[in-house]
Formats: structure tokens, sequence, C-alpha cells
């Protein structure tokens, strides 16, 4: 009986010892793939972050390697020479270059106010004194039926397309592009062979030959025609009726045959350049963009991610961190702090502040973002680990159920 009791005993309690092993096996595996991916929280963290350059070689290895590409795309791939710092020194000279200097694009448009030249369309009043009979008749109009508050008004010479007007005696006079003072001085001339002194008095009745026009966000969008007073700038924008409140100051064009010039009216201003030395010629088109496109993105670590309107173009550093509730005191780290910005060659261009001091936050006031710009915090390393962390423990956790369920 013992012989029989005794292979029973024996034959039944491995069994559990084989099962628990097999259970404890599993978990020491699935903890040492916990570990190693706790370790490399850094570069499997979910969501955006910035590699400083000096690691940047290494993580794109692996992250190639992964993927089959060919490494980081974008901000990933910045050189160490794209990555500028934003010192106290780099903010002075940047202050100093952009109030220096004004474009020489936007120079090419200043000129002086000269006298107005007529032209095609043009409509002008001659009289020849004490020669009624040399004048054109004049016409009775807005007024009442019998003549009260009438006015008189002359119908002119309309100067033809070939800038020719035709007059008594005189016949086609050619004065497309002369000012009425030479014009009065040709028909003067013209005239005398057939008057004795004449005594002419010219002037444009109706401007029509010249005009400029303007688009976006002006009060009342369309044509202005040039006269006698100089058309600069400001002075197109006043006759249109102003900006509207959505306008951009910042953001006004000058098409001038095939080519386009962007104006900021604040930096000229800011610069000490009055505006108005920009003149408008016949057949300029202005355009003032909306505000709504200049936009400004504040992503990572700050208390409220958002997209800013700048405001006539100028938004800083520090303004646009302050309207999003600053880095985060939780999970940012405040030490990167970068502003993306796209070069004239389309890489990205990155600048970076140490935010850790609040007295940094002077130094961001002074840096002055620009259209499109993305101003990025990053998180903090114990962060980035605990995040992945958090990732891993519901899986770690699924993982033992499942295991504890298909074992006997």
């Amino acid at each position: 009986m013992s012989i029989t009791t005794q292979p029973e005993s024996t034959l039944g309690s491995p069994r559990p010892r084989v099962a628990g092993s097999r259970r404890a096996s599993w978990l020491s595996r699935m903890a040492v793939v916990a570990a190693a991916c706790a370790l490399s929280a850094c570069a499997l963290s979910p969501g955006m972050t910035y590699r400083a350059p000096a690691d940047r070689d290494a993580n794109a290895r692996v992250s190639a390697d992964a993927s089959g590409s060919g490494g980081l795309d974008g901000v990933q791939n910045v050189s160490r020479e794209e990555l500028i710092e934003i010192t106290p020194a780099f903010v002075a000279q940047q202050r100093a270059g952009q109030s220096a200097n004004v474009d020489a694009e936007i120079r090419q448009l200043f000129g002086k106010p000269k006298p107005y030249t007529i032209g095609p369309g043009d409509v002008l009043g001659i009289v020849v004194w004490d020669h009624p009979e040399l004048n054109l008749p004049t016409t009775q109009t807005m007024g009442s039926g019998d003549g009260v508050g009438a006015s008189s008004v002359s119908t002119g010479y309309t100067v033809d397309a070939n800038g020719n007007v035709q007059f008594a005696y005189a016949g086609l006079v050619h004065v497309a592009g002369l000012t009425e003072a030479q014009a009065r001085a040709l028909l003067t001339r013209r005239l005398g062979e057939y008057v004795r002194k004449p005594q002419i008095a010219l002037r444009v009745q109706t401007y029509r030959s010249k005009r400029v026009y303007l688009d976006g966000e002006v009060r009342t969008p369309g044509l202005q025609i040039v006269n006698d007073m100089p058309m600069t700038l400001p002075e197109a924008i006043d006759r249109a009726g102003g900006f509207t409140a959505t306008a951009d100051r910042s953001q006004v064009s000058v098409t001038r045959g095939d080519r386009t010039v962007n104006v900021s009216l604040p930096a000229l201003i800011a610069a000490g350049v009055n505006p108005s030395n920009i003149l408008l010629r016949d057949g300029d088109l202005v355009r003032v963009r909306a505000a709504s496109d200049a936009k400004v993105f504040v992503l990572g670590e700050v208390s409220r991610p958002a997209t800013l309107t700048l405001t006539d173009g100028r938004m800083s550093l520090g303004e646009a961190l302050g309207d999003t509730g600053g880095a985060s005191q939780y999970t940012s780290d405040a030490r990167q702090v970068f502003v993306v910005r796209r070069g004239a060659d389309n890489r990205p261009r990155v600048y970076h502040l140490d935010g850790s001091s609040p007295a940094s936050f002077a130094l961001a006031d002074q840096f002055p973002l620009e259209r499109r710009d993305v101003v990025f915090v990053d998180a903090s390393s114990l962060v980035r680990w605990s995040r992945v962390v958090n990732l891993l423990i519901p899986s770690s956790a699924q993982g033992a159920l499942t295991a504890k369920a298909i074992s006997p």
C-alpha cells in the first residue's frame, strides 16, 4: 500500500510547480522588457520633443533603423549652426539691424511730389478772356425748375486717347504729359498766331487719366482717382476710408507692374521714416491683409497651448508665453524654450531660450516673433519617463491577468 500511495503523492505535486515556474518566467521576461523600455523612455516618449544637436545623430540613427527611413525630418535635422541662442547680445544686434535699415525695395517706392501732368481722359476747362466767341457755352445744372440754386458748368475739352485737345483756330494741341502751366503756355503760343496777346485760363476740370486701386481691409475698396494732390500711400488709404478693425498695418503690399513690395507701416515709423515718402503711381495696386492671416503657434508644455494673432505684425516671445499661461510648473523643462522659424531656404531655423530664471522673460519680451512662428516648450526628462511608464503599466497588468487566465 505504501508503494502505491507514494507515487500518487509524488505524481500530483510537480504540476503546480511547473505552472508556477512558467508564470514566474513569463513575468520576469515582461519585467525585463518594461525595464528596458523605461530606460529608453526619452527616446520612446509620446508627443513632440526637441533633441539637442549633441545627441541628435545617435537618435536619428535609432529612428532611421526602426522606420527604415533616412533619418529625422524638420527640426530634428537642424544642424548646430542653425540653432541660435537668444542672448542679450543677439537681441541687441537684432534690434539694431531692424531700426537702422529700410529695405531697398521699399526705398524704390519713395518719391517727391511733382505737379500733376495731363493725360488721356482728363477734361480741361479753357477760357480765353475778352473773346467769348472762343469759349464753350455753359450749361445750367443742379437747380430747381425756376433756376433758383442752379450752377453754371462749362462742358470742357476732353483729352483724347492720343493726348490731344481740339481748340478753335489752334487746331489739335498735344497736351498729354504737360502740367497745367505748360499746357497753358503752349496753347497761348498757338492761339497767339490768330488772336492778339490772348489771355488764357486753363485748368484740369475733371481728373480721369490716372488711378490707383485699393483692396483688402480698407473701408471702401476700389479705385481712387489721382488728382493734383500727391497720392501717397497714407493718402490713398485715407481716401478709401481708412483701415478696418481687422486690418494688419504691418502687411500692406504695393504692386507696381510685375513686382510686389510688402510694407510694414509700424516698422517704418519705428525706423523714423515717414510712410508718406511712398508715392503711388498710375496703375498701382495696394492690398491690406487681414490680421487673422498673421498667426503664431504656441505648443508643448504651456498651460494653454493656443494659436495667437499678431497685433499689427508685432508680438514678443514673452507676450506669447504670457498669453498662454507660461511654461507649466509641473511638466515643462523651462530651460528648453524654442522658436522654430522657416528660413529663406525653407529650412527651419531654431532659436533657443533658457527660461529657467524669471529674469529670462525680460529677454523674451525683447525677442520679436514673426508670422507662422512656432513656440515650443519641451517637457522635462522625468515627465517623458513617467509618460512611458504610465503607458507600460496598464499593458503589463493586462499581460499578467491574461497569463493568469490561461494558466491551468
